[in-house]
């Protein structure tokens, strides 16, 4: 065999090897993804019930009607970088300094933060259009 051959027989290799390292990946972030949804707007109940939170607080006057930002800050960007850890103490804790409150006084939220997170993560990854929300079908 000569060197040609060699170094694209390793080229190809080294790309078949990327290849399935990304397929990998993309199958274990949808496997971890903390919402699911079909056709862009019918999700699992959580995610519903985090959508209905979102509603019930209002919360577009800061953050706009598709999260993408008014006042607050796009929380489609946000979310991105965002842990589920760090989202919580946000919106449990408030960063009151830059004009978020805290949320830890209400039922809703404290009940919903994590199906807020889903709703929120699914804005962000672009599974979940923005607009009216439905129960996925039993």
């Amino acid at each position: 065999m000569n060197k040609w051959k060699v170094c694209l027989l390793a080229v190809a290799t080294a790309i078949s090897a990327a290849v399935t390292a990304i397929s990998a990946g993309a199958a274990a972030a949808a496997a971890a993804a903390p919402y699911k949804v079909i056709e862009g707007n019918k999700v699992d109940s959580q995610t519903l019930q985090g959508w209905r939170t979102w509603r019930a607080l209002a919360c577009e006057r800061c953050h706009g009607a598709s999260q993408e930002g008014l006042v607050g800050p796009s929380l489609v960007n946000s979310l991105k970088v965002l842990t589920p850890e760090e989202f919580r103490n946000t919106v449990l804790h408030g960063r009151v300094a830059k004009g978020m409150p805290n949320f830890d006084g209400s039922k809703m939220v404290v009940d919903n933060v994590d199906n807020l997170y889903a709703y929120l993560r699914g804005r962000a990854d672009g599974a979940i259009k923005p607009g009216r929300l439905e129960e996925i079908p039993k």
